[in-house]
């Protein structure tokens, strides 16, 4: 076996072990009981996506996707704070309607 067979072999392993990863953090995205365990499983597709990318780069051998991989690490970051800030404010907001 040469090093790209094996390389290919091992990219297309790694790429459906993360479909069945994306699969399920959607389910968990659709049964999650409350608003943090989905904020946590958008967070996890982000992350389930950069790895397609950096499994597609290897495959390719093309170093652009790594570009489009830290694009895509820095909106999940930002999605993930704009997310966890809402539920902070949601969070304050019911504790003074509690108190009121």
């Amino acid at each position: 076996m040469t090093a790209a067979g094996f390389i290919d072999i091992v990219t297309l392993i790694t790429l459906g072990i993360l479909g069945l990863s994306l699969i399920l953090a959607g389910v968990r995205i659709v049964i999650g009981p409350s608003l943090s365990d989905r904020v946590l499983a958008l967070d996890l597709l982000t992350v389930i996506a950069m790895g397609f990318v950096g499994a597609i780069a290897v495959r390719t051998g093309l170093t652009l996707y790594l570009d489009i991989a830290i694009a895509l690490a820095l909106l999940g970051f930002l999605a993930t704070v704009a997310f966890a800030r809402y539920i902070l404010l949601r969070h304050h907001e019911a504790a003074k309607a509690g108190q009121g």
